[in-house]
């Protein structure tokens, strides 16, 4: 009789660590970096502050997902897209302000504002379609998304050489930071059109294909018995939440996410500036440290053969990653006294417009497979190994 009690209990508790373990990992990080934090443990600090951002940014994922599904697209998506460029520009607004004693991070945010694109574009874009084909052979999204979002990305990527050029071309820093703050203004002027075009005069675009959503639905006839009761047995607590009280929590999250950043920035800077990491590889850790929720959402995506949901996120968050990141940035960095322009260096600028170039040639016909998604995979790798050198 003990036994068969145990069973249950046991059970349940299993439930709920598959549930909520990234809640209780994510909070628990957060309280060791401070720990180690105080110890002087830097290198602690900063790992367990790493991890701590990562898992509470996969729960205002998770919590952001279930807000969206309760929309239609694109409204779903880009709810997705907003909760983590928050977490994005939080973590990247505490690392400028490490600035005023060490004026070289500057060079850090920057690198992390790309690095956000590329790994989007290359990571989370890349392992989907990769993980996505080999499941399904090919997938197709609708292919006026990716045409809307690479010529967006396409105009965005030439608007930030504007700054780079001047400076190439050593004009005066205050030529290049006054053009550094008319940029960020057309960049929040360019997004706000596209949010109209995207959620009113042509959502059609970022929806799936009828045609594609027949084949969806085909494939997954034989599992729906099965997904309908796990949906009867789901007791996660969120899902009993009103959507007023999932943006609450969304913000709680992201509150603690943003004590946790200032471990990460104060001891990470410090440890990346003892040890010689390059501003390329500490933006490129900054970016997956704050891109992985998406990451996990776009796989799971993937393998409900989902592609439509993957491409809406991949491009949505690296143009908000852009047109919402850099004008946000540089009015924080202008009430906090930090002087910031778009100068970025000839690396940065190239690998975004390559990066966009290869997403548009991948993504232009309305079809994925696993070799795109290597393509992209292979393009990152030899990203990583030039920033690491350069």
């Amino acid at each position: 009789m003990e036994k068969s009690s145990d069973a249950p209990s046991r059970q349940s508790l299993k439930d709920f660590l598959e549930d909520y373990w990234d809640i209780i990992v994510g909070v628990s990080s957060v309280f060791m970096a401070f720990y180690f934090h105080k110890l002087g443990l830097g290198g602690l600090a900063t790992l367990f502050a790493a991890i701590g951002i990562a898992c509470l940014s996969l729960s205002v994922s998770e919590v952001a997902e279930i807000l969206s599904s309760r929309l239609q697209e694109p409204y779903g998506s880009l709810v997705l897209t907003l909760s983590a460029v928050v977490v994005e520009i939080i973590l990247l607004y505490i690392i400028l302000l490490q600035a005023f004693t060490n004026p070289e991070v500057v060079e850090t945010v920057k690198g992390g504002i790309i690095s956000a694109v590329i790994v989007d574009m290359n990571v989370l874009l890349g392992i989907a379609v990769f993980l996505g084909g080999l499941k399904f052979s090919e997938q197709e999204h609708n292919k006026e998304t990716s045409s809307t979002y690479t010529t967006i990305l396409y105009v965005t990527g030439i608007a930030l050489l504007v700054p780079s050029l001047l400076s190439e071309v050593n004009h005066r820093k205050e030529t290049v930071f006054e053009a550094s703050v008319l940029i960020s203004l057309l960049l929040f002027f360019f997004y706000t059109i596209i949010i109209i075009f995207q959620t009113k005069t042509h959502t059609h675009f970022f929806k799936q294909t009828a045609r594609s959503r027949i084949f969806r639905i085909k494939r997954k006839m034989a599992q729906k018995n099965l997904e309908e009761d796990d949906e009867e047995e789901d007791d996660y607590i969120f899902e009993k939440f009103t959507n007023f009280g999932l943006i609450a929590t969304i913000f709680l999250f992201i509150g603690i996410i943003a004590m946790g950043a200032e471990i990460f920035a104060t001891d990470g800077v410090r440890l990346a500036k003892e040890y010689g990491i390059s501003a390329g590889i500490s933006g490129l850790i900054i970016a997956i440290v704050a891109v992985s929720p998406e990451i996990m959402t776009a796989i799971k995506a993937a393998k409900n053969d989902e592609i439509q949901r993957v491409v809406n996120i991949a491009m949505g968050a690296s143009t908000v990653s852009i047109l919402l990141t850099v004008p946000i940035l540089m009015g924080l960095a202008y009430m906090s006294g930090i002087r910031f322009e778009l100068n970025f260096n000839p690396l940065e600028i190239g690998a975004l417009i390559l990066t966009i170039i290869l997403a548009w040639k991948t993504t232009d016909d309305g079809h994925t497979n696993y070799f795109e998604g290597i393509a992209h995979l292979t393009f990152f790798v030899a990203f990583a190994i030039i920033a690491a050198y350069y």
